[in-house]
């Protein structure tokens, strides 16, 4: 990760064992040796290369690398001199100029990076999709990173305004091919809501990669419709973000959102921009990097202002307050959902998009319940989470999730045998869906009733848990 080098003594580069290592780039063998001289884990060494420790411990066993883009990964997040970087093949970084895991111009390049082009953004998103379909060790492999953020945020509000999106391809394109791209959306979306992340994100990846690409990479279409299509690729690309996210795909999910966001730029589409902004804080909370979630959720905040959209500007009010409870920082929590309650009575929905039919009462409510959860305000936390199960049937997931987090609050408070019942509930439809984070909302309510099992409901539970989930490793 750009924030997380290890720190490699100046000399060991320069030691005649790694110096034949990297002559024959045996990565293997430089794992080794910055683990004995650096004393680093191998999940150390993954989290500085930006890879999962599994993949670096099978190159450790003596999988090889080939790839450039592996290579160059492992050298910039060792900070290997120019002469390590020759020593492997790789060019010297001061004469550089390649590209980063996302496709993005290298580091060195900081003016063409906030310059690129919508043409660019296209084929980085196109290459994406290719990769993920064909299942690249890489693009598998690649780790979250909250720094990964800072740069798609910070183009979003610097780079000059969009160029129009104008192409002489071979295939004319027109708005039924548009309409047909966001049905599909839709249609994805539902099952994505009814049955998990996992259910259909290889089918959307496909759909990207073997229907959409030739849309955009050879189409022929005016401003007007080549606008209106980035904007339909960047919603759909925008949701396999979203599936790998609820897959704990981590790293493949914040590609994913990543180009989404360029794409939206480039359709010059805040409301989207906004909407993807909001799914990066969220993601970034969850995984506990809480003040890069804070500052996505403001940059959703001002987007979603300079689009009009006051019930966005709500939800990212809703997704910075989340993020403050996470940090355990009450006061600014409960000053952001004060704000988010004020901006939602101002709001009018009769415009609001279709991606935003998901933000009712009862979503409102079930992350009010989880702000009061994280700060240990029981009761508030409670009754949020009650009224969040009065919503549409049709999100089995959210309903799973809303049950899961009702039961957390009763284990918490010292009701187990309440709080085994509920989560009984959230398990049955949790064995209906494929998605990781209801996996992990029962795995954590287990883990916290397990000082209880002894009671046989709290024991009849955690055994239902296991026989549906499997056994916990």
């Amino acid at each position: 990760m750009p924030l997380d080098h290890l720190q490699v003594p100046e000399d060991l580069w320069s030691r005649e064992d790694m110096r034949g290592a990297l002559g024959s780039r045996d990565i293997g063998m430089v794992f080794r040796l910055l683990a004995r001289h650096t004393g680093a884990s191998q999940t150390r060494i993954g989290a500085a290369v930006g890879l999962e420790q599994g993949y670096v411990s099978r190159i450790i066993a003596g999988r090889k690398v080939s790839s450039i883009e592996v290579l160059e990964r492992v050298a910039d997040g060792c900070r290997m001199p120019d002469e390590a970087r020759m020593t492997l093949g790789l060019a010297p970084r001061r004469q550089r100029c390649a590209t980063d895991t996302a496709g993005h111009p290298c580091g060195g390049q900081s003016g063409a990076r906030a310059n690129r082009s919508w043409r660019e953004d296209v084929q980085a998103a196109t290459q994406l999709w290719e990769g993920d379909v064909n299942r690249r060790d890489l693009l598998r492999q690649t780790v979250f990173s909250s720094a990964g953020y800072t740069l798609p945020a910070l183009r979003w509000f610097t780079a000059p305004a969009a160029q129009p999106v104008t192409q002489d391809g071979r295939r004319t394109v027109g708005q039924p091919d548009i309409d047909t791209i966001r049905e599909v959306t839709a249609t994805y979306r539902r099952l994505d809501n009814q049955f998990g992340g996992g259910h259909a994100r290889d089918a959307v990846a496909r759909y990207l990669h073997q229907e959409v690409t030739p849309l955009v990479a050879d189409g022929r279409y005016d401003p007007t419709t080549g606008r209106r299509l980035l904007t339909a690729v960047a919603e759909l690309t925008q949701l396999a973000g979203w599936q790998a996210y609820d897959m704990a795909d981590h790293g493949l999910a914040q590609r994913y959102l990543t180009h989404a966001l360029d794409l939206s730029r480039a359709a010059d589409d805040a409301g989207l921009g906004a909407e993807i902004l909001a799914a990066m804080s969220h993601q970034a909370t969850y995984l506990g990097h809480t003040a890069t979630g804070v500052d996505l959720a403001r940059a959703a905040q001002q987007t979603a202002q300079r689009a009009g959209l006051t019930v966005l500007a709500a939800e990212a009010l809703v997704m910075e307050a989340h993020a403050h409870a996470t940090a355990h920082d009450e006061r600014a929590c409960t000053a952001a959902l004060h704000r988010a309650e004020q901006a939602l009575d101002q709001a009018d929905r009769s415009g609001d998009p279709q991606w935003l039919g998901y933000f009712d009462e009862a979503y409102l409510s079930a992350k009010f319940g989880h702000c009061f959860h994280a700060l240990g305000r029981h009761r508030q936390a409670e009754r949020f989470a009650a009224r969040s199960l009065r919503m549409d049937e049709r999100y089995v997931r959210g309903k799973a999730f809303n049950l899961a987090l009702l039961a957390a609050i009763h284990a918490r408070h010292d009701e187990p045998d309440r709080a085994s019942a509920i989560g009984a509930q959230a398990l049955t439809l949790t064995t209906q869906l494929r998605s990781a984070r209801a996996v992990r909302y029962l795995r954590d309510l287990q883990a916290h009733l397990a000082t209880h099992r002894r009671r046989p409901a709290v024991r009849h539970f955690i055994t239902r848990v296991d026989v549906a989930l499997g056994p916990r490793r």
